[in-house]
C-alpha cells in the first residue's frame, strides 16, 4: 500500500454516501488503503449544537488518524463537516495531503477551519447555498491550494465523478 486515506462524510450523511464511496474506489484503484468512519451517531446529538457533536467527530477521527499515521503516509478527505474535522485533525497528526469537498468556510461552524500546510485539493460548488464560494476561493488562495469550482450546490451531487478525479490527481501527486 502507498498509504492510507480516511474519508469523512458530511453532516447527516453516512459512510456509504456517493462522494466518499467514489473516493474509496479511487483510493483502492491507486493502491491506497482506506476507511470511512461512521459519524451518524454523533450528528444526531443536537444537545451539543446545531451540527451535533463536532468535538466527538474530531476525537473519533483523531484516534483513527493517529493509528494510521504510525503505519505510513496519511491523507484525510472529507465532505462539508467531514472536511472541517479533517482540517482540525491535520494540525495534530502528520498528514501527506488533504482533500476537501464543499468545506464549510464562511459558514456557521466555529471555530473557523484550520488546516496543516500540506498539499490541499478542494472541490466546491459555485452555487453552494451553505458555504459561499468566495470564502473558499480566499481560503484556498492563502494556502496555494488546488481548487476546482463547479456549477453545483453544496451536495455536489452533479460532480461526484469530478470529485473522484480531483482526488485521484491529489493521490498521484503524493506518490
Amino acid at each position: 500500500m502507498k498509504g492510507h486515506c480516511i474519508l469523512s462524510h458530511g453532516f447527516e450523511s453516512g459512510p456509504d454516501a456517493a462522494k466518499v464511496t467514489a473516493l474509496a474506489d479511487v483510493a483502492a484503484r491507486l493502491g491506497w488503503s482506506h476507511e470511512r468512519p461512521d459519524y451518524t451517531d454523533l450528528d444526531g446529538q443536537r444537545e451539543h449544537g446545531p451540527h451535533g457533536d463536532v468535538q466527538g467527530r474530531v476525537a473519533r477521527l483523531l484516534g483513527l488518524a493517529n493509528a494510521a499515521a504510525a503505519r505510513g503516509p496519511l491523507v484525510l478527505a472529507g465532505s462539508s463537516l467531514g472536511a472541517y474535522i479533517s482540517g482540525h485533525v491535520s494540525l495534530q497528526v502528520p498528514v501527506a495531503g488533504l482533500f476537501f469537498m464543499a468545506p464549510p468556510l464562511g459558514a456557521s461552524v466555529q471555530p473557523p477551519m484550520p488546516a496543516s500546510r500540506v498539499p490541499v485539493s478542494i472541490v466546491h460548488g459555485w452555487r453552494d447555498e451553505l458555504c459561499p464560494a468566495q470564502a473558499v476561493v480566499d481560503w484556498a488562495a492563502a494556502r496555494n491550494a488546488r481548487l476546482l469550482l463547479v456549477d453545483d450546490a453544496h451536495r455536489l451531487s452533479d460532480h461526484v465523478q469530478a470529485s473522484a478525479e480531483a482526488f485521484a490527481a491529489l493521490l498521484a501527486e503524493l506518490t
